[in-house]
């Protein structure tokens, strides 16, 4: 394993959207794993800024400052304060692994989960281009639509949670968006290709994956969407964090 990939783990990096870990191939070149379950939740998103704290001496709350002098309620998860510490040069701007939360609905919330800097990470890619295809601001967001506005480009995702370490349940959480959705898709699980543009997410691309499955094993979809009688409905997994 490069000395990369055990700094990146010790950032949170092995599972950065809180999924099965990704091949250690595919994690040298990329901080968002691919997906492995069709009905896989995940929310996580890459935002390029400079972090600076509300208090010099405590580095777990602050504000991220873009390029375009947006400034973005923070908070940095402990696994990654560490490396913070040790490997950053605060003053200048980072490429951070972040998390979405909306807490206001004109306002945007992120959690810091790690960095993408193989320049500064790893030795040996001290020259290693720290950008990524997507671009920065990108996000990967994957859940249940349970709201979508088309006449108004609004639309909110539900994005379930998987048990903490102490077997305590996360509740889920919704992340508002603008773009348009129809509502034949409403209840169905979708994955969604997003830029953020100030405080808010914009869709760019979507896919509608399946109806949502039930307790009681049928799907959510109206006529004709539930697909065929006795076929088994797809397995969820929660994202974690």
């Amino acid at each position: 394993m490069s000395g990369s990939l055990k700094r990146i783990q010790g950032a949170g990096y092995s599972r950065p959207a809180g999924f099965a870990a990704a091949p250690i191939n595919f994690m040298r070149n990329h901080p968002i794993p691919p997906v492995t379950e069709p009905l896989q939740y995940r929310a996580i998103g890459l935002v390029r800024g400079t972090y600076t704290p509300k208090e010099p001496e405590q580095l777990t709350r602050g504000a991220l400052l873009d390029s375009n002098g947006v400034e973005l309620e923070t908070v940095v998860l402990g696994r990654v304060l560490t490396l913070m510490r040790r490997h950053l040069a605060m003053d200048q701007s980072h490429l951070w692994v972040v998390y979405p939360r909306c807490r206001e609905s004109d306002q945007l919330h992120l959690q810091i989960a790690g960095i993408w800097e193989p320049s500064t990470l790893d030795p040996d890619q001290s020259d290693a281009d720290d950008t990524l295809p997507e671009g920065d601001d990108y996000f990967s967001i994957r859940g249940e639509l349970i709201f979508t506005k088309p006449e108004t480009g609004e639309l909110v995702v539900k994005v379930r949670q998987q048990p903490r370490a102490d077997g305590t349940r996360p509740l889920p959480f919704k992340l508002q968006m603008k773009g348009e959705l129809p509502l034949e898709h409403l209840r169905h699980f979708v994955s969604l290709d997003i830029r953020r543009q100030g405080q808010e997410l914009h869709l760019e691309r979507h896919e509608v994956i399946a109806p949502m499955p039930t307790r009681g094993g049928k799907t959510k979809g109206g006529r004709g969407q539930g697909g065929r009688r006795g076929a088994a409905a797809p397995r969820s997994t929660r994202a974690r964090g």
